[in-house]
């Protein structure tokens, strides 16, 4: 996210996820805000992702996606499993990727949130 204005909103949804835990109306609320910014950058990962993630705490009233587990760097390495991660844990973790989608790692754990998210809708 380029926009001061992006930043600043993502900010305030990680102060507010720290202070008060996933209040689902406000959170959910300043996602919708978000959106437009992502838009407006024209990242449609980003965009997408914002959205599946508040549609997701709306339907669900938590955010039930773990952190992704880190990627092997070669065949010869195991996948390191994320730590169990709580709902705000992820969702915070989610906003800081959010913050900066040039970071090539920050891209590919964006696409598994979305691919978590949708697999998650399916399932559910």
């Amino acid at each position: 996210m380029k926009n001061p204005k992006g930043q600043k909103l993502i900010d305030k949804i990680q102060r507010d996820l720290m202070r008060n835990g996933i209040i689902v109306n406000t959170v959910v609320e300043d996602l919708k805000e978000l959106r437009p910014y992502a838009v407006e950058e024209e990242d449609p990962l980003l965009a997408k992702v914002i959205r599946l993630t508040y549609e997701h705490i709306d339907t669900y009233q938590t955010f039930d996606i773990p952190i992704p587990d880190d990627e092997p760097l070669d065949e010869n390495e195991e996948a390191i499993e994320a730590p169990d991660s709580n709902p705000e844990e992820s969702l915070d973790y989610l906003l800081s990727l959010m913050s900066d989608t040039s970071i090539k790692n920050n891209e590919i754990d964006l696409r598994e949130y979305s691919r978590a998210l949708q697999e998650y809708a399916e399932e559910n």
